[in-house]
């Protein structure tokens, strides 16, 4: 979805409510046209209707909402090659929220952050914040945030003939067979790293 359509006035405008309100339900046309500046809350409804005719607006339950896709950065529909340099496209696949890519919002989705090497084998590095959902249980080759006897820890879930252990995915490691108590809070379901 694009705003191609857009004079620079309505534009501007849009990316102000974007700003301003974000995902939240948009605020009354008279409280939208005091925090833009407007005199008249007749200039926001002409603003609306061209926004709402090109679908950056939608309406739910009454409610204005600015458009979901709208928001996140631009995935690019060409991927590009970690070895030899390869021509770019500039075609732009559509918006990505990490915020629904990962279920963020949901109440069950929570992140940490890594301390350790023993699961870098798996791509998951010292200071890595990992996504978890939480649930009570895993399958085998899942990579888990678990409670194991005294101590909290991320490694991948093994299961074989009715025995369980936890694997960290670094041979300097050694694996932990649980003694007491074994508990899964959560399936890691992705990770994030600042460069």
């Amino acid at each position: 979805m694009l705003n191609e359509n857009l004079s620079s006035k309505q534009k501007n405008f849009f990316d102000n409510l974007k700003k301003l309100y974000g995902k939240e339900p948009l605020p009354s046309f008279e409280k939208i046209a005091q925090d833009c500046g407007f005199k008249h809350k007749n200039s926001v409804w002409q603003y609306f209707k061209k926004l709402k005719e090109i679908d950056l607006i939608k309406e739910k339950n009454g409610k204005f909402f600015i458009n979901p896709e709208c928001f996140g950065a631009i995935l690019f529909s060409s991927a590009v090659r970690a070895g030899f340099a390869t021509v770019a496209e500039d075609a732009i696949e559509r918006r990505v929220s990490l915020d629904e890519s990962f279920d963020l919002d949901n109440p069950s989705v929570f992140m940490f952050t890594v301390s350790g090497d023993s699961m870098v084998n798996a791509g998951i590095f010292d200071g890595d914040k990992v996504i978890v959902k939480k649930t009570p249980y895993a399958k085998d080759g899942d990579i888990v945030l678990a409670f194991v006897d005294n101590g909290y820890t991320l490694k991948t879930y093994r299961q074989k003939n009715g025995k369980i252990w936890l694997q960290p995915e670094n041979p300097a490691y050694p694996v932990i067979e649980p003694k007491e108590s074994l508990t899964i809070f959560g399936v890691a379901t992705g990770i994030t790293r600042q460069l």
